[in-house]
């Protein structure tokens, strides 16, 4: 048998195939594995995600309103306070359950490293859960819920509940945003690819859901002037705007491979329809029918409104979260990451 026709037969019983390289696996893996480690974050980290940023976000404009505002917009700052305490009130446990040892949350303490936002976020978390605690104390005693004749309820009531909600407005938006920039902070492609973006982001987003949050409870209270609930409203679509520029692009800046996850599958049919359809597009358009033309606010309308909000501000952090997940097992996500950022 001559040499020719030995090779043609043993490239007939597939012999001489094509050594696989690296870029032939890179859609499936690297080597067999990702290349990146995966967070475990689920669903105790994304609740606290929408609970922390909540709390944050209302103490924030309650404090606000209390500096700014109208004597109506009262209103709105015992809301503001209400819904602040009670949305932080999970968020040590929820943590600590994230963590699995109680002991690793007090590991936190032991030094402030301010490149951190991690340590950052932990240490504003306790300072903001302070203020809040008190400044939620406050309006319980003025409301009479700790009773009228306690000398604990009348000394409470006697505190400067103005310059505490201000002082305690800085570490309100600290934990309000520092979410996404602890996002950002990781080697996730899709999080950490948009990083100058993450943190607006996210305090656009928990801003939102804290003003949608007031309206909703203040919608269902009765003697809420519609002036209070129109002024949210207004309050509430330039944030909702705010924050589809600020998701188009993140959207954007993110590139094709590294977006995927929030385009195709369920994470994408959750991004589109209830993150930017039911969770922005439809309350926008809600507000914005009230407010060019000209009435005030509608109770129902708003209540509705505001569901659609916090609908889409949970569903947010979830698809956020778990399309980061995807993103860190997708080899060329990887790639095309540290491909952009070769000289």
């Amino acid at each position: 048998m001559t040499g020719a026709s030995y090779e043609r037969q043993w490239e007939a019983r597939g012999g001489r195939r094509r050594a696989r390289t690296t870029a032939d696996d890179s859609r499936s893996s690297y080597y067999g594995v990702p290349p990146i480690h995966k967070p475990h974050w689920k669903w105790l980290i994304i609740i606290y995600f929408f609970l922390g940023g909540l709390s944050g976000a209302s103490y924030a404009i309650a404090g606000v309103a209390d500096l700014l505002g109208r004597r109506a917009d009262r209103r709105i700052v015992r809301a503001g306070v209400y819904v602040s305490f009670a949305a932080l009130l999970p968020c040590p446990i929820l943590l600590i359950l994230d963590l699995g040892r109680p002991e690793r949350f007090l590991y936190m303490f032991r030094v402030l490293k301010l490149r951190s936002p991690m340590s950052v976020g932990t240490w504003a978390l306790t300072l903001f859960g302070a203020f809040c605690t008190l400044s939620a104390l406050i309006q319980a005693a003025h409301d009479g819920l700790l009773g009228r004749h306690n000398r604990a309820a009348r000394l409470l009531a006697a505190l400067p509940a103005r310059a505490i909600g201000a002082a305690g407005a800085g570490p309100a938006f600290l934990v309000a945003g520092y979410t996404g920039v602890l996002l950002a902070a990781t080697a996730v492609p899709l999080w950490t690819k948009s990083f100058m973006l993450m943190g607006p982001l996210f305090i656009t987003s928990a801003a939102s859901n804290a003003t949608a949050a007031i309206a909703l409870l203040l919608s269902l209270s009765r003697g809420t002037s519609r002036r209070t609930l129109h002024s949210l409203e207004k309050l509430d679509a330039l944030l909702l705007a705010g924050e589809a520029l600020l998701l188009l692009a993140t959207w954007a800046r993110l590139g094709r491979v590294i977006a995927r996850p929030l385009h195709t599958g369920r994470l994408g049919l959750l991004n589109g329809a209830v993150v930017l359809g039911l969770g922005i597009a439809v309350p926008l358009v809600i507000q914005l029918t009230t407010l060019l033309a000209g009435s005030t606010a509608q109770p129902l309308a708003t209540g509705f409104a505001s569901v659609c909000v916090l609908t889409g501000g949970f569903a947010f952090r979830y698809v956020m979260v778990m399309a980061g997940r995807a993103s860190a097992d997708d080899p060329q996500a990887t790639f095309d990451l540290t491909k952009s950022r070769l000289p």
